[in-house]
């Protein structure tokens, strides 16, 4: 079952001065399967980030649709939006976005606080996640006391604990050193192995190599996807820097 379908998306943008029209996504198509982990990749300027932020409702497209579990996110009034990314999507971003004012608990806390959510509530739902991602002796400290990797655990904690239909992250190890990378690329694995989709846009070979699938977006079109299938971690690290060989030389888009 397809949790999101993504169809005939086509964004332009009009530029501030002149009035020239920037075509930054064209015709792209594609969905995720219910608990598929999927990477998006593409150089800068190939329509990553406009895409995301559609996916994420932030931006509307030009043309074309986008369906969360079947309903259009068209049909989502402005007013309704914030509530519905707040119950139905988690987001990792590269540099955290965590409020240095709050402790980690506090951050993680805050999308239940807007819902409304009782304080022993907030804890239930925190703790298993917690556990989950060994962050359970820092949630007391602040993001100025921890270092990047847990700061980017307790960000993946905050996109868990609303049950989020899908978790889309943008970069998400793109600030971390080596090790921290390693060690969050293998709890998405993990969550992603417990049922949980997941969408993330990455220059990473590294991080993408974690994924089930990987889109490969050029020029604001789709160009080519893999699938890991049975290959080791190390084969499909290659496979798909093969593929990003070919996206920047060119060559035919899949069909």
């Amino acid at each position: 079952m397809a949790i999101l379908e993504v169809s005939c998306l086509r964004k332009i943008y009009t530029t501030r001065f002149g009035g020239n029209q920037v075509e930054a996504l064209r015709n792209v198509s594609f969905s995720v399967e219910q608990g598929e982990y999927v990477a998006i990749m593409g150089e800068s300027g190939s329509g990553k980030t406009t895409l995301l932020n559609i996916l994420a409702a932030l931006d509307r497209p030009t043309s074309g649709e986008v369906l969360l579990e079947g309903k259009p996110l068209s049909a989502i009034k402005e007013t309704e939006l914030s509530a519905f990314r707040r119950d139905h999507l988690g987001f990792v971003f590269q540099e955290f976005n965590l409020l240095d004012t709050f402790s980690l608990q506090d951050n993680i806390f805050l999308p239940l606080v807007l819902a409304g959510k009782t304080y022993r509530e907030m804890v239930q739902q925190l703790a298993p996640i917690a556990r989950k991602l060994g962050i359970e002796g820092i949630l007391q400290k602040y993001p100025y006391e921890v270092s990047g990797g847990q700061k980017q655990r307790a960000a993946v904690a905050r996109a868990l604990i609303t049950h989020p239909k899908l978790v889309l992250a943008d970069e998400p190890t793109g600030a971390l050193d080596s090790k921290s990378a390693a060690s969050l690329l293998e709890a998405f694995r993990e969550i992603n192995q417990e049922g949980q989709s997941v969408l993330m846009v990455t220059h990473s070979v590294q991080a993408a190599s974690h994924a089930g699938r990987v889109l490969f977006i050029r020029d604001g079109e789709m160009f080519h996807q893999i699938y890991r299938g049975n290959q080791t971690q190390e084969q499909f690290y290659q496979k798909i820097a093969d593929a990003l060989t070919l996206l920047a030389t060119g060559g035919e888009r899949y069909a």
